[in-house]
């Protein structure tokens, strides 16, 4: 199966329901698929499977493949998180997400400064100030990976395998925001510092002050990105009872 074809396939149905194009209760034939995307009913079938795998869909015997509501997503998905901050949805899904980060990275950059191996100490402050060039530079791509870079070390060096796992999010979250262009192309010198500062706490293993810089880092994240979610309304999913 061409890997192509299929990432295609996944790529146009996935944006189309999350953006709201293919509601939910929406049925579709797979035969239907094969003709409007051009694709074998063997790339359909995989496509499917993964949308499945996500929430997204479900497929019915003699029915089709039904559009899920958005509470059935799986809304830690590096895809749908993807499509989401691609749509109108996206204030909605920046701050999901900075909520999220704001209760787990304080709380890694402490858990990294007890437990977090030297080699990776030393990694984190060697990044943060390469950051900070970066930044000061101008220079967005760079600045971008090493970003990504930066957090996924505070979440693996919290040496807790549940954050480590957030890696996939955190790095959709700065990529999304840099692609649709919410991020500077210089920083806040303020916020560079503060990157070095969560590095240098956690090299010296001060947890006390890595939670506190990497505290501010995310309050001001909040702080700059609350107008592109502002009246956009919260999600509340029902309890489902055993």
């Amino acid at each position: 199966m061409p890997t192509s074809l299929h990432h295609r396939a996944v790529e146009h149905l996935g944006t189309r329901i999350v953006a709201g194009q293919l509601p939910a209760g929406h049925v579709m034939l797979a035969e239907h698929l094969e003709v409007e995307l051009k694709v074998s009913r063997s790339v359909v079938r995989e496509a499917v499977r993964v949308l499945q795998s996500l929430g997204l869909v479900e497929t019915t015997k003699r029915v089709g493949i039904r559009v899920l509501p958005a509470n059935r997503w799986n809304p830690f998905d590096s895809q749908v998180i993807r499509w989401r901050l691609a749509g109108e949805g996206r204030g909605a899904q920046l701050r999901s997400l900075a909520e999220l980060r704001t209760a787990v990275e304080p709380v890694a950059a402490e858990l990294a400064a007890a437990n977090a191996p030297e080699e990776l100490r030393r990694e984190l402050v060697g990044i943060s100030h390469a950051m900070r060039d970066a930044g000061r530079a101008g220079d967005v791509p760079l600045f971008l990976e090493l970003d990504i870079h930066f957090h996924s070390l505070l979440l693996t060096g919290s040496g807790n395998e549940m954050f480590a796992n957030m890696v996939g999010q955190i790095a959709e979250t700065l990529t999304g925001r840099t692609v649709h262009g919410l991020m500077p192309d210089h920083p806040r010198e303020t916020a560079l510092q503060w990157h070095v500062d969560v590095a240098e706490a956690i090299a010296a293993g001060n947890a006390a002050a890595a939670r506190e810089a990497s505290d501010r880092i995310m309050r001001e994240t909040i702080t700059e990105m609350e107008p592109e979610w502002k009246n956009q309304p919260r999600a509340f999913v029902a309890v489902q009872r055993r």
